[in-house]
C-alpha cells in the first residue's frame, strides 16, 4: 500500500568532494535496500528522509 504521508526518502553516495544523489523514492525498503548495497561495494551512503511541512490555515 503507498504511504500516505508524502515522505520522500533520498540516497546520496559520496563522490569526492559532493555528496551526489542517486536515488529520490517514497518507497523506504527500496531505499534502504539500495544503500546496503552501495554498503556492502564500498561507498559512503547516506538516506535522508523528508516529510512535507503540515499545512497552516
Amino acid at each position: 500500500m503507498a504511504d500516505k504521508s508524502g515522505t520522500t526518502y533520498i540516497v546520496s553516495v559520496f563522490d569526492k568532494p559532493n555528496w551526489r544523489t542517486i536515488l529520490t523514492t517514497k518507497d523506504e525498503a527500496e531505499a534502504l535496500a539500495l544503500e546496503q548495497a552501495m554498503f556492502q561495494v564500498g561507498a559512503k551512503t547516506r538516506v535522508e528522509e523528508i516529510r512535507p511541512k503540515p499545512k497552516k490555515r
